[in-house]
């Protein structure tokens, strides 16, 4: 008979192999916008990226949700959508114009370090002390990988960044405010929030940019964000996590800028010194540590 502990540790192995694929997945979207954004705008791209992954997703979430929403809740869901998709994504893909694919997937790891410092007037969740070392090391990290300098038109870059990635935190805060009450499973919080954020970017972009004229390579490019970059790849994110912690996901996630930096030196030809590699690896450190707890010691 096989031993009792075997199938944990498949069902734990499964789940880091799913971790690890969402990590090279995520890590590839930024070199994958970066192509598309030759054929389209940064609205476009996310009009069409989730407005498409939220009709995949739609029949499961309306089959799994069995909840009745109040007019606050769906509100809340559609803030999110906003702050998410429409603002936060809008600006990245944007910023994206003017700053390499590394880059901006390496900004990303700013976002936790928001969520952190906004959570402390939003939700009343103080730091550990951990956690503010964590946050002087990240920015140690930062400093170190611009140290050199900022190249022609990352200024502008990092300025159009900095929106997006305080939406982002605040989308992390709202969403952390919702999942933490139970108001709305997992699906529901994923799919609809992508469906007003997908359509009010869509909107803006027929508005502001036109209608898209893709080649057949930024279709199929878009067409693979969607399926597999969106739907598929938050699908294995929120399973895995029935046998990781949080913590451990968000730790695996950590090496997304790894990933983005090691295909997009395969595609888009991005070369980074060792002194910004050196940069990255105490940011994702510092990050790192400050997603960490301390223990109480027992009384």
């Amino acid at each position: 008979m096989p031993a009792a502990p075997q199938p944990a540790r498949s069902s734990r192995s499964t789940a880091l192999l799913e971790a690890l694929v969402v990590v090279l997945v995520w890590g590839s979207s930024f070199v994958l916008v970066k192509i598309v954004l030759a054929d389209v705008g940064p609205l476009t791209v996310a009009g069409i990226r989730y407005t498409t992954a939220f009709l995949i997703l739609l029949p499961f979430a309306l089959r799994r949700n069995r909840q009745r929403f109040s007019r606050s809740l769906w509100g809340r869901l559609a803030l999110i959508g906003l702050l998410s998709y429409t603002i936060g994504n809008g600006a990245l893909f944007w910023s994206m114009k003017y700053l390499p694919a590394t880059t901006s997937s390496f900004l990303m790891g700013l976002i936790p370090l928001l969520v952190l410092a906004l959570g402390i007037p939003l939700l009343r969740e103080y730091p550990a002390r951990l956690q503010i070392a964590g946050l002087a090391i990240c920015l140690a990290g930062y400093g170190v990988f611009f140290a050199h300098g900022l190249r022609s038109g990352e200024p502008v870059g990092l300025a159009i960044s900095a929106i997006g990635l305080l939406a982002f935190a605040l989308f992390g805060i709202l969403g952390r405010g919702i999942a933490r009450d139970g108001s709305a499973g997992t699906l529901a919080l994923t799919a609809f929030p992508l469906g007003f954020g997908g359509a009010v970017s869509l909107a803006l972009a027929l508005a502001v940019e036109g209608m898209p004229r893709l080649t057949a390579t930024g279709a199929g490019i878009l067409l693979w964000l969607a399926v597999v970059n969106t739907a598929l790849a938050y699908l294995l994110y929120n399973h895995a996590l029935r046998t990781l912690t949080a913590l451990e996901m968000n730790l695996l996630l950590n090496l997304s800028p790894f990933a983005t930096a090691l295909i997009a030196s395969l595609l888009l030809s991005e070369i980074y010194l060792p002194a910004e590699y050196l940069g990255m690896a105490i940011a994702v450190a510092g990050v790192a540590l400050a997603q960490l707890r301390e223990r109480k010691s027992p009384s």
